[in-house]
Parts: structure tokens; C-alpha cells; sequence
């Protein structure tokens, strides 16, 4: 019998395509992989893609420009430079953004972790401080904005070189800091919920169709991350390049 199985096990193997096509009839033949992850998450994964191709293009269009323009490229280290006691402290302004979104992050896979332990309160605070976090970021882009603009920056040109450099930034930062902004949005309005008590009294409403839902938490976390993430490579090209 155990030889009969051996055997078979054998024949089933060698009979599948070798290299990544095995790899693909595995899946495929493996209904549970994909019959256990929800809708929600499967489209919150879809979206996300969708979205890194959007971000790979900008900032591949910031670096074709950025190498291929014959005038002079601003220094980033001068240009965010914040003056502080009398002497430019270069990119304190964006050290200080990079370090909390990354704290936030840190937040919300806490808040995570507590939702699925049901401890709403808890989970609740997370999500708050999370969206302190987003906001508190997007205030600093905000005066990061206002300083460049005073300064004479436009999308259409800047004081000290070439024209991309104000299309460029105001393109790339504005759109992360509108993906931040919808963050901030969503996790007050989850967080309101998971306060109330929604997902574990079967309140119907907006996500919260099903008792003890907890994995929109998950989800919004997927997409914070997700944030985060993208400013960490903005911060590379953009910043320190």
C-alpha cells in the first residue's frame, strides 16, 4: 500500500511541467488558496498593484528628466534646508516626515494585531494615533509646499534651475500626500466604528455587514503600509538623490 502511494506520488510529480509552469499548475489546482482569501482583500491587493505601476512611472519620469535636462538640477539637501537657530539644517523637515510615517506604521500593525484579538478600545486608539500620525505628515508637507511656493517654485518652473524640478515635485508629493489625506479619512472613519462597537454587534452599515468583521482593519492596514512604503522610495530618488 505505502509503495502502491509512494508510486503515485512519484508519477504525479514527474508528470508536472517543470520550472514556472508547475509552479502555476500547482495553484491553479489548489482551490483553497484561493477560496479562503476574501473579496476584500483580493481588491485591496488588485488596487495596490495598480497603484505601484502609477507610482513606478512618475518616479521613472522624474529620473529620465532628471538626468536627460541639460540645466542645472536644484541641490535637495539646500533647497529643504530649514533654518534653525540661525544655520540651514539640510532635510530635517523631511527626516522628521519620514520618521513618523514610519512610527505610524508601527501603529497600525499594532492596531491590527488587537483587532483580531477583538480588544476594540485598544484597536481604536491605534487607529487614531495612526491617523494623528497621517495628519501631522500631511501638515508638514503642507508647510513644505507653502515654503516652496513663497520661495518662487511653480509646477511650470523655479528660481534655481531646471523647470521639471517644480513639476516634478509638486506631481510626485502631491499625489502620496493625497493618498495620505484618503488614509488619514478612512482610518477616523473605521476607528469610529470599531469604537462603537460595530463589528461586534452586527450593526449593519458601511464594511460592517458581518459580526465580528475585523478584517477591514487588516485591509486598511495593507493600504497604510502601502504609503509608507511608497515615500520611503520618494524619499531615495526625490530627496537624496
Amino acid at each position: 500500500m505505502m509503495d502502491r502511494a509512494a508510486s503515485s506520488t512519484l508519477g504525479d510529480a514527474r508528470a508536472r511541467p517543470p520550472g514556472w509552469r508547475g509552479v502555476a499548475d500547482d495553484w491553479s489546482s489548489d482551490q483553497r488558496a484561493f477560496k479562503n482569501v476574501s473579496w476584500g482583500k483580493v481588491m485591496m491587493w488588485i488596487f495596490l498593484l495598480s497603484d505601484t505601476f502609477i507610482f513606478s512611472c512618475f518616479l521613472l519620469s522624474y529620473m529620465t528628466v532628471r538626468m536627460s535636462t541639460t540645466a542645472p538640477w536644484p541641490n535637495p539637501s539646500e533647497v529643504f534646508a530649514l533654518e534653525i537657530g540661525g544655520k540651514p539644517i539640510p532635510l530635517i523637515l523631511i527626516a522628521i516626515m519620514t520618521f513618523i510615517l514610519i512610527s505610524s506604521s508601527g501603529t497600525m500593525a499594532m492596531a491590527v494585531n488587537f483587532g483580531y484579538r477583538r480588544e476594540r478600545r485598544t484597536t481604536a486608539l491605534l487607529m487614531l494615533a495612526t491617523a494623528a500620525f497621517g495628519a501631522s505628515f500631511v501638515g508638514m508637507q503642507a508647510f513644505e509646499w507653502t515654503k516652496l511656493i513663497g520661495e518662487g517654485v511653480r509646477p511650470w518652473g523655479n528660481p534655481w534651475g531646471a523647470y521639471q524640478f517644480g513639476s516634478s515635485f509638486f506631481m510626485i508629493t502631491g499625489f502620496h500626500g493625497t493618498h495620505v489625506t484618503i488614509g488619514v479619512i478612512f482610518l477616523l472613519i473605521m476607528a469610529h466604528k470599531v469604537w462603537r462597537g460595530d463589528f461586534d454587534r452586527e450593526r449593519r452599515g458601511f464594511f460592517t455587514s458581518r459580526k465580528g468583521h475585523y478584517e477591514i482593519v487588516e485591509i486598511t492596514g495593507l493600504y497604510w503600509h502601502f504609503v509608507d512604503l511608497v515615500w520611503v522610495f520618494i524619499f531615495a530618488f526625490f530627496y537624496l538623490w
